[in-house]
């Protein structure tokens, strides 16, 4: 299992960017995807998660501004973030179990910021 997560970059506050997260070797109509982020700061957290049905669930934080989907076709997960706010700077990871173990995507950095 590949997990391939891209789209991240520097955005103005008030800005939106679109993560995405590419699978390989599992398919994510039949598991739990989510994203999760990091700071220097901060342990990893929990931004959002969908399930195999479709329901979402999202941090308190991002909620009303932040979107997870997915793409059963193209196997890819989505995260649409926006009116951000340099609090939401960080290391963003998708995440996956999959017969038993845990599997993370490499990561990509968002930075907020004027």
């Amino acid at each position: 299992v590949q997990l391939q997560a891209s789209g991240g970059g520097l955005v103005q506050p008030g800005g939106s960017l679109r993560l995405s997260c590419a699978a390989s070797g599992m398919l994510i109509r039949l598991n739990t995807m989510a994203w999760y982020r990091q700071t220097p700061e901060k342990q990893r957290e929990l931004v959002a998660s969908i399930t195999s049905g479709r329901n979402t669930n999202y941090t308190d934080s991002v909620k009303g501004r932040f979107t997870i989907s997915k793409d059963n076709v193209k196997n890819t997960v989505y995260l649409q973030m926006n009116s951000l706010k340099p609090e939401d700077t960080a290391v963003y990871y998708c995440r996956t179990s999959y017969r038993l173990r845990d599997y993370w995507g490499q990561g990509t950095l968002v930075t907020v910021s004027s």
